[in-house]
């Protein structure tokens, strides 16, 4: 197991990477998709549509997919199990929400039939700014947030029986 421990800072190094490049492509693909306009020649919005699909699709999702796969790794290794942990988590629920919206946003303008247009990317970024900031601001301080206030039934065992049958071996 002590292989395992070694890997740590080889994980979080490519954590850190891949979380700078998927934020780093988050913050492009909305200044990438105010581009997106059929006024300018077609050659031109071909180019930006093939720029910002294959940056979304080849470059930016497989580093989120890499960011929250070595993220995971790290928890279970390093046994974070504490307060801000899940409240970063909550930070990353968001980032990944903004990720999938950028997506949608990137299929109706470029994909679909019919006339889409993209927000200013003006309110986009500024969103952007509040999970990766509050994920900074917890992964830096480590603040003591204490336990997390939850009602007695989910944090004793009652002794009740599950409502299926659950297979033996």
């Amino acid at each position: 197991m002590s292989w395992l421990y070694a890997l740590v800072p080889h994980l979080k190094a490519l954590h850190l990477g891949m979380l700078v490049l998927w934020s780093g492509g988050l913050f492009a693909l909305p200044l990438m998709l105010a581009r997106h306009d059929p006024a300018i020649g077609q050659g031109d919005y071909e180019r930006i549509r093939r720029a910002t699909h294959y940056a979304y699709t080849f470059c930016i999702t497989p580093a989120a997919v890499i960011t929250i796969a070595s993220g995971t790794a790290l928890v279970f290794l390093r046994e974070v199990f504490v307060t801000w942990m899940f409240a970063k988590l909550v930070f990353v629920a968001l980032l990944v929400s903004f990720h999938v919206w950028v997506g949608y946003v990137l299929v109706a303008v470029a994909e679909r039939a019919g006339a889409h247009r993209a927000p200013r990317p003006l309110l986009p970024l500024l969103l952007l700014l509040l999970p990766i900031l509050g994920i900074l601001a917890l992964v830096l301080a480590k603040p003591e947030l204490g336990e997390i206030p939850m009602p007695a039934w989910l944090t004793e065992p009652l002794g009740r029986q599950l409502p299926f049958d659950v297979p033996r071996r």
